[in-house]
Protein backbone atom coordinates (compact mmCIF):
# COMPACT_ATOMS: atom_id res chain seq x y z
CA UNK A 1 0.00 0.00 0.00
CA UNK A 2 2.91 2.37 0.54
CA UNK A 3 3.78 2.04 -3.13
CA UNK A 4 0.23 2.97 -4.19
CA UNK A 5 0.19 5.87 -1.73
CA UNK A 6 3.46 7.19 -3.17
CA UNK A 7 2.11 6.92 -6.71
CA UNK A 8 -1.01 8.85 -5.69
CA UNK A 9 1.12 11.61 -4.17
CA UNK A 10 3.36 11.68 -7.26
CA UNK A 11 0.29 11.94 -9.50
CA UNK A 12 -1.09 14.78 -7.34
CA UNK A 13 2.20 16.66 -7.61
CA UNK A 14 2.32 16.19 -11.38
CA UNK A 15 -1.27 17.36 -11.83
CA UNK A 16 -0.45 20.44 -9.79
CA UNK A 17 2.68 21.01 -11.87
CA UNK A 18 0.66 20.68 -15.08
CA UNK A 19 -1.83 23.30 -13.87
CA UNK A 20 0.99 25.70 -12.93
CA UNK A 21 2.69 25.11 -16.30
CA UNK A 22 -0.53 25.97 -18.16
CA UNK A 23 -0.99 29.11 -16.12
CA UNK A 24 2.60 30.20 -16.63
CA UNK A 25 2.55 29.58 -20.39
CA UNK A 26 -0.83 31.28 -20.80
CA UNK A 27 0.31 34.38 -18.90
CA UNK A 28 3.44 34.58 -21.06
CA UNK A 29 1.92 35.86 -24.30
CA UNK A 30 5.24 35.61 -26.17
CA UNK A 31 5.27 31.82 -26.35
CA UNK A 32 7.11 30.32 -29.26
CA UNK A 33 4.88 27.90 -31.21
CA UNK A 34 2.08 27.86 -28.65
CA UNK A 35 -1.20 29.65 -29.26
CA UNK A 36 -2.61 31.40 -26.22
CA UNK A 37 -6.23 30.61 -27.10
CA UNK A 38 -5.50 26.87 -27.31
CA UNK A 39 -3.69 26.94 -23.97
CA UNK A 40 -6.57 28.86 -22.47
CA UNK A 41 -8.99 26.19 -23.72
CA UNK A 42 -6.94 23.48 -22.01
CA UNK A 43 -6.78 25.60 -18.86
CA UNK A 44 -10.58 25.86 -18.94
CA UNK A 45 -10.85 22.09 -19.33
CA UNK A 46 -8.64 21.56 -16.27
CA UNK A 47 -10.94 23.88 -14.34
CA UNK A 48 -14.09 22.19 -15.66
CA UNK A 49 -12.83 18.77 -14.62
CA UNK A 50 -11.60 20.18 -11.30
CA UNK A 51 -7.99 19.06 -11.65
CA UNK A 52 -6.83 21.34 -8.83
CA UNK A 53 -9.37 19.85 -6.43
CA UNK A 54 -8.45 16.32 -7.54
CA UNK A 55 -4.76 17.07 -7.01
CA UNK A 56 -5.33 18.59 -3.58
CA UNK A 57 -7.57 15.72 -2.50
CA UNK A 58 -5.21 13.02 -3.78
CA UNK A 59 -2.42 14.58 -1.78
CA UNK A 60 -4.54 15.14 1.32
CA UNK A 61 -6.06 11.67 1.58
CA UNK A 62 -2.82 9.82 0.84
CA UNK A 63 -0.45 12.03 2.78
CA UNK A 64 -0.34 9.76 5.82
CA UNK A 65 -2.21 6.61 4.85
CA UNK A 66 -3.49 4.91 1.69
CA UNK A 67 -7.19 5.44 0.93
CA UNK A 68 -7.81 3.19 -2.05
CA UNK A 69 -11.54 3.68 -2.47
CA UNK A 70 -11.46 7.49 -2.62
CA UNK A 71 -8.20 7.48 -4.60
CA UNK A 72 -9.74 5.32 -7.33
CA UNK A 73 -12.81 7.57 -7.39
CA UNK A 74 -10.59 10.65 -7.89
CA UNK A 75 -8.49 8.76 -10.42
CA UNK A 76 -11.56 8.00 -12.51
CA UNK A 77 -12.59 11.67 -12.44
CA UNK A 78 -9.10 12.67 -13.51
CA UNK A 79 -8.99 10.11 -16.33
CA UNK A 80 -12.27 11.41 -17.75
CA UNK A 81 -10.92 14.96 -17.93
CA UNK A 82 -7.53 13.85 -19.19
CA UNK A 83 -9.07 11.89 -22.07
CA UNK A 84 -10.86 15.05 -23.24
CA UNK A 85 -7.69 17.12 -22.93
CA UNK A 86 -5.63 14.46 -24.69
CA UNK A 87 -8.08 14.40 -27.59
CA UNK A 88 -8.01 18.20 -27.80
CA UNK A 89 -4.21 18.23 -27.85
CA UNK A 90 -4.11 15.54 -30.54
CA UNK A 91 -6.55 17.55 -32.68
CA UNK A 92 -4.50 20.73 -32.21
CA UNK A 93 -1.07 19.13 -32.08
CA UNK A 94 0.80 21.78 -34.06
CA UNK A 95 -0.42 24.54 -31.76
CA UNK A 96 0.13 22.84 -28.37
CA UNK A 97 2.70 20.12 -29.00
CA UNK A 98 4.68 21.30 -25.94
CA UNK A 99 2.04 19.69 -23.72
CA UNK A 100 2.31 16.19 -25.14
CA UNK A 101 5.15 15.06 -22.85
CA UNK A 102 3.37 16.26 -19.72
CA UNK A 103 0.11 14.67 -20.81
CA UNK A 104 1.92 11.42 -21.58
CA UNK A 105 3.44 11.46 -18.08
CA UNK A 106 0.08 12.12 -16.43
CA UNK A 107 -1.63 9.37 -18.41
CA UNK A 108 1.10 6.87 -17.55
CA UNK A 109 1.02 7.75 -13.86
CA UNK A 110 -2.76 7.45 -13.72
CA UNK A 111 -2.74 4.12 -15.57
CA UNK A 112 -0.08 2.65 -13.27
CA UNK A 113 -2.58 2.00 -10.47
CA UNK A 114 -3.84 -1.54 -9.94
CA UNK A 115 -7.62 -1.49 -10.15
Amino acid sequence: MIHERNKAILLAENINSFIKFLKQKHENKNNFRVQADKLYQIKLLTEEYKFQIISDELFRINQFDWDGKYTYYLLEQFRQGMSIIDEYVQNNYEDVFLLTARIHTLKNLSSSFNN
